[in-house]
C-alpha cells in the first residue's frame, strides 16, 4: 500500500506462462501499469520513500533483493513509469533474500537463511535501501522467524508458525506473545484500534483465514474465510507514516573499508587471548572460497581492513601459528564505497563500544588492504586447512 492509501504494488502475470512482474494498482480508477518485467519472477514489492521501490528477483543463485526507481526530489513522489530502467542489486549473496517490511527508520526488513547466505532456518535481517549496512536484527538465533511486520510503536511481529513473538527496542532479544494457539502465516496488520489482522488456521489439513485479534485477549474473531482457499498477508487500506528518506554515504570505490573496534568481544563469549591475525575469505565466481588476505589484530582487539566489495565475504580469527580462533560460519557484504565500524564479532544490539580510540588507528589511519586488487589477488582455501 502506497503511503497515502491511493495505490497497491503487487505480484502478477497475465498468463499462466508468464513470469511473476510487479505492478501497480490504482485505486480510484482501478487502471494498472506493470513497473518491473524480464524473464524471471519477481515478487514482493514495496513502497520506498521518494518514488522508489524494493522487491526479489530470481536469480540462478535464488531471490535477490533489488531496488527500482531513481530519486525524486521530494519524498512522496509516485514511482515513475521508468522505474524498471533504474535498478540498484541490494544483496550480494548465493542465497535468497525475500523482503518483508519496510520500517520506519528507512531500512527493509528481509527474510533469509541463518546463518545469512549458508543457512535454511528463515531469520530475519535488516539492510538500507542501498544495500549497506546489512544485519541481523537480533542476534538470538536458533528458532526459525518470519513473517515480520513493524507496529506504530515500532515493534516488529514475527513468527515461529505455532507462535507469535515480537522485537522490542529495549531488549535484545525476542519477547514471545501469549496469543490463541493456532499456525500462523505471518504477516500481521495492524489497526487504528491496536488489534490486529492475522492469517491463522487450526493446523495442518485446514486453510488460513483472516482473523481479527486484539492482543491479550482470549479469542480471535473471523473476519473472512474462503472454502478451499488460504487468505494471507493482510493489507489495511488506509494512509500510513512514510519512512524516513535514507541518504546514502556510499562512495564510487571498488572496496570498502571496515574496523572491528574489539574482536575478541562476541555473544558467543568474549575471547581471553588476543588474536594475531584476522583472515578475510570471499566467494569467486564458481563458488569456491577464497582468502583474500591477512591482517594484524592489535592488542586492544581493533583490525582495519580493505575488504572487496559487493561480494560475500567473512571473517576468521587467528593465532599466532595461523590456527582458527573463532569464525564466521555465513556469509555478508559490503557495498562499494562503504565505511562500517563493528563492536566485536557477532556482539549483538547490547554491547555498545567503549570511548575510546582503537589502537590500531594509532598505528595507522591506512586500512591493511584484503580487498584482493593488489598484485597476487585471493588465494584458494585449502580443504581442512586453517
Amino acid at each position: 500500500m502506497s503511503f497515502d492509501a491511493k495505490r497497491v504494488l503487487f505480484a502478477g502475470k497475465q498468463a499462466a506462462s508468464d513470469p511473476w512482474q510487479i505492478w501497480e494498482l490504482t485505486l480510484e480508477n482501478h487502471s494498472l501499469r506493470r513497473l518491473i518485467a524480464g524473464d524471471g519472477d519477481a515478487i514482493r514489492p514495496f513502497y520506498l520513500p521518494a518514488g522508489r521501490l524494493v522487491y526479489a528477483r530470481r536469480t540462478a543463485q535464488g531471490f535477490h533483493l533489488e531496488a527500482a526507481g531513481t530519486d525524486a526530489s521530494y519524498a512522496l513522489a509516485p514511482i515513475d513509469a521508468n522505474a524498471g530502467s533504474a535498478l540498484l542489486p541490494l544483496s550480494y549473496l548465493p542465497a535468497s533474500a525475500i523482503p518483508e517490511d519496510v520500517l520506519l527508520d528507512g531500512r527493509i526488513l528481509f527474510q533469509a537463511g541463518f546463518p545469512l547466505g549458508t543457512g535454511s532456518t528463515p531469520e530475519l535481517f535488516l539492510v538500507y535501501s542501498d544495500g549497506s549496512g546489512v544485519e541481523s536484527y537480533r542476534c538470538d538465533h536458533g528458532r526459525a522467524r518470519w513473517g515480520g511486520k513493524q507496529l506504530a510503536s515500532g515493534d516488529v511481529v514475527f513468527t515461529h508458525g505455532a507462535s507469535l513473538a515480537r522485537f522490542t527496542s529495549p531488549l535484545a532479544t525476542e519477547a514471545q506473545i501469549v496469543a490463541p494457539r493456532g499456525e500462523y502465516a505471518g504477516g500481521i496488520a495492524e489497526t487504528a484500534s491496536g488489534s490486529w489482522l492475522v492469517s491463522e488456521r487450526a493446523g495442518a489439513g485446514t486453510h488460513y483465514a483472516l482473523k481479527l485479534w486484539k492482543p491479550g485477549a482470549g479469542a480471535m474473531q473471523t473476519l473472512l474465510a474462503r472454502s478451499g482457499e488460504d487468505l494471507v498477508e493482510p493489507v489495511l487500506i488506509a494512509p500510513r507514516t512514510r519512512p524516513k528518506r535514507h541518504p546514502s554515504g556510499l562512495h564510487d570505490w571498488s572496496y570498502a573499508n571496515m574496523m572491528a573496534l574489539d574482536a575478541r568481544q562476541s555473544r558467543a563469549g568474549d575471547l581471553k587471548v588476543t588474536p594475531a591475525s584476522v583472515r578475510l575469505e570471499t566467494l569467486d565466481a564458481t563458488g569456491h572460497t577464497v582468502v583474500t588476505g591477512t591482517a594484524p589484530v592489535q592488542a586492544d582487539g581493533s583490525f582495519f581492513v580493505k575488504t572487496p566489495a559487493d561480494r560475500p565475504i567473512r571473517f576468521a580469527l587467528l593465532d599466532a601459528k595461523g590456527a582458527i580462533l573463532r569464525q564466521e560460519h555465513g556469509w555478508f557484504w559490503i557495498r562499494r564505497g562503504e565505511q562500517r565500524i563493528c563492536v566485536g564479532c557477532h556482539t549483538g544490539p547490547e554491547r555498545s563500544s567503549e570511548n575510546r580510540v582503537p589502537a590500531v588507528l594509532m598505528r595507522t589511519t591506512t586500512p591493511d588492504d584484503l580487498s584482493g586488487i593488489a598484485p597476487g589477488g585471493a588465494q584458494p582455501v585449502t580443504p581442512g586447512g586453517n
